[in-house]
């Protein structure tokens, strides 16, 4: 049976290689101002670009791949890019001045970057103006489970999927499954999605045999608690496969380095550049306005949970109820000053201490007091899975509006779910987005922080 798996062009790859192959070494004859075929040298550096992206899925680009994760990829391509321009500088000297070797780098990976992001936004507006690029999908399962990735698809005509029918199991029919067959042959249908839950392991298995002999792209969607495990990945020992629950990005060496790298710079330059003249003005302020030390000191849970002293500015009255109770809106433990610096974010600013000293980082999940980590620990399912690695000043779910008070388990349970994202996903350039993120919601006001 001959099929078509869908309309996209299988051009576009080979395409942006042979471009970026061009570009590489008109900059590397450019910029040594030697012949490039000169003792193989164009071959070196090509197959050292081609080496590097293999490993790192540089060319690996979807049409749901956020722009995150492409300059994500482009920043470490670049680095271990110009680590092998180095390296080659070593045999060829009379090339390579470490000036040439960075113009060369900096405006090759510029312009390939550039080209990649505008076919990337191109192919988006291809397909709302002309339809093409497009993949014809079913969507399988119960309204409740399919219409998250209905509205999706709908909404979003720029990533190129047309919708072209739903399989509702609500009214279930002995023969949907034949049915549903069909239609996927006869519409020429190229992805399928099926919701876990609403399936039985007989129905999908058969969807399995289906797609496998037809040559149809077959996803599942799975429902909440599955989502949060589901981040599974196949190890090989010998040939005997074992699923791995979860890969944690900040488990590799490199990435905590540069994490810790960027924490100690950032902190530095936050306690060296704010605080230094912000605390000596706090203490007065904050003295006089009520009794009480500057600064508030709390246990709080951090990295393989074990326990620290938060630091941060005092915005609130001496109470006994500090290490129990949250602070709620209005709360009238608040003073006045305390309104102010806890509007702005500005009480959270001492935490830059705990980065530096290692115990917090500059962006992770939100560290709780130790009575609410062993509450919650107990009623919401993962929650202790963001203790796999340091906590921050900020987060991606704060960033999603889960912030400050924890009004209902919803707000837990969905910061649990954005930390767990971020534990796994963790990239430089998501931190600098987080950041960007925070100060923007701070100057703006967010309607949490009180």
């Amino acid at each position: 049976m001959k099929t078509k798996t869908g309309r996209y062009s299988g051009y576009i790859r080979p395409f942006s290689r042979i471009l970026d192959l061009v570009i590489i070494n008109f900059f590397a004859a450019y910029f040594s101002g030697i012949p490039v075929f000169h003792d193989f040298y164009a071959l070196f550096i090509s197959s050292a670009w081609f080496v590097i992206s293999w490993n790192l899925g540089f060319y690996e680009v979807y049409r749901y791949t956020k722009v995150i994760a492409i300059l994500n990829c482009t920043l470490k391509q670049t680095i271990a890019f110009i680590t092998c321009c180095l390296a080659l500088a070593y045999f060829y000297p009379e090339r390579n001045s470490l000036s040439e070797i960075a113009s060369f780098a900096t405006v090759s990976i510029a312009l390939i970057l550039g080209f990649k992001l505008f076919i990337y936004f191109f192919l988006r507006k291809y397909r709302i103006l002309f339809g093409g690029n497009f993949r014809r999908v079913v969507l399988v399962g119960k309204e409740k489970s399919i219409k998250p990735l209905q509205n999706f698809f709908e909404e979003n005509p720029d990533y190129g999927y047309k919708l072209l029918k739903i399989v509702d199991l609500e009214n279930d029919k002995s023969e949907f499954l034949n049915e549903s067959f069909s239609f996927i042959l006869d519409n020429k249908i190229d992805e399928i999605y099926c919701s876990l839950t609403d399936l039985t392991s007989k129905q999908v298995e058969e969807f399995i045999f289906f797609s496998d002999n037809n040559l149809k792209t077959l996803k599942f969607i799975p429902d909440q608690k599955q989502l949060l495990s589901l981040n599974t990945v196949f190890e090989y020992y010998d040939y005997i496969p074992v699923i791995s629950q979860r890969t944690i990005s900040l488990d590799e060496s490199l990435h905590k380095f540069i994490k810790r790298i960027f924490d100690i710079v950032f902190s530095i330059l936050i306690i060296v550049g704010v605080l230094s003249w912000l605390i000596p003005i706090l203490a007065i302020i904050i003295k006089i306005d009520s009794k009480g030390t500057l600064f508030f000191v709390q246990k709080r849970n951090g990295l393989n949970n074990r326990e620290f002293n938060c630091f941060k500015f005092r915005s609130m009255e001496i109470n006994e109820l500090a290490d129990i109770e949250q602070v709620s809106k209005n709360d009238s433990r608040i003073t006045r000053v305390g309104k102010f610096i806890r509007k702005t974010s500005i009480d959270e600013l001492p935490q830059f201490f705990n980065v530096l000293l290692g115990d917090m980082s500059v962006v992770g999940p939100r560290p709780h007091m130790v009575s609410h980590t062993n509450m919650y620990a107990e009623r919401i399912d993962k929650f202790m899975v963001r203790h796999f690695i340091k906590p921050g000043i900020t987060g991606l779910a704060q960033t999603k509006g889960f912030r400050g008070e924890v009004e209902n388990d919803k707000d837990i349970i969905n910061r649990v779910r954005y930390d767990i994202f971020y534990i796994e996903k963790w990239s430089l350039l998501l931190d600098l987005k987080i950041i960007l993120i925070t100060i923007y919601n701070t100057l703006k006001g967010d309607r949490k922080a009180y």
